[in-house]
């Protein structure tokens, strides 16, 4: 089924099901052999992204559940992270050349891309490592999938949902300003994760009212593309001048770090706007409009005659 709550089910019901759901999909994924390790990798770590998104839309009325939860997929996936860095920096290095592929001689950057492909190459080779890391990893979504039967909400209908989604959005709202205000990969980066789990929460609530909403979900998964970009070119940044002997000369290191500077500037304008549009509203106005897309679409349950119930 969707990623999103259904309107003939309570939120308790919705977020147990997505949560199983998204556990099931993980352990398919690693146990289908047509996918690519590394694909794999990086679809099962965003599964766990899926899961702490989902709680933490309930996390008022979860609290001490959500702590344990939303540290056991965030530790889960950390296990598995150097083999998606090592993937992604490469990909990062990829984008920024084709970028600017007109003004740039791709060769004299080679020796750049080499040295990444046999960073990566050396986390690929270790198989067996892999293999035994993704196994540990489905022991560990078992185990959590067998906790959420358990799992209880101590309110119902919007009450369940509206703290959690006013912290997010209101997180994400505040981290937009301090990341024009101090224009660092540490504030930019904490913008990206509030507007990604903000992303996760239209798309749960998309149903509410499909069209405005699906348009607020396009325009969040956007803006998260572009804070990613932004912080993968940090890292990549970060990789170069921390190890510059391995990247070749000087030179060519100071050529590159000038694009991602180039390139980092156009991502942070672009975001910035968009970031405007999205979090125009304070907090408070934002949980009240939602509030009203939600009490609308509740009450076509009672109106529908294809509604078997009234979800809470």
């Amino acid at each position: 089924m969707a990623f999103r709550i259904l309107i003939d089910e309570s939120v308790e019901e919705a977020v147990k099901r997505i949560a199983r759901e998204q556990i099931d999909n993980a352990i398919d994924e690693i146990n289908n052999e047509a996918l690519e390790r590394h694909e794999v990798v990086h679809q099962v770590r965003k599964r766990c992204k899926k899961i702490r998104g989902l709680v933490r839309l309930v996390r008022p009325q979860f609290e001490g559940t959500y702590s344990r939860e939303n540290a056991w997929y965030r530790d889960s996936a950390r296990r598995l992270s150097d083999v998606r860095d090592a993937q992604s920096i490469i990909a990062t290095f990829d984008k920024l050349l084709e970028h600017f592929q007109d003004p740039i001689d791709r060769v004299a950057f080679s020796p750049i891309r080499q040295q990444l492909t046999d960073r990566q190459q050396q986390v690929a080779e270790d198989e067996r490592d892999l293999r035994e890391r993704l196994d540990a990893f489905i022991e560990r979504m078992h185990e959590g999938r067998e906790r959420v039967a358990a799992w209880r909400l101590s309110d119902k209908g919007f009450n369940a949902i509206q703290g959690g989604l006013t912290e997010t959005y209101a997180r994400g709202y505040t981290a937009k300003t301090k990341a024009y205000q101090k224009l660092s990969a540490k504030t930019f980066h904490e913008w990206r994760k509030q507007a990604k789990y903000h992303w996760y929460h239209m798309r749960l609530l998309r149903p509410a009212w499909p069209g405005p909403m699906q348009a607020r979900c396009e325009a969040a998964s956007l803006l998260s593309d572009y804070l990613g970009d932004d912080h993968d070119l940090s890292i990549l940044r970060e990789t170069l001048v921390k190890h510059p002997a391995d990247f070749g000369g000087e030179e060519t290191i100071q050529a590159v770090l000038g694009l991602i500077t180039q390139r980092q500037v156009e991502l942070r304008a672009r975001a910035k706007r968009l970031g405007a549009r999205l979090y125009a509203e304070t907090p408070k106005r934002f949980a009240k409009r939602l509030h009203g897309y939600w009490n609308a679409w509740r009450s076509d349950v009672e109106t529908d005659p294809q509604t078997t119930h009234k979800p809470e």
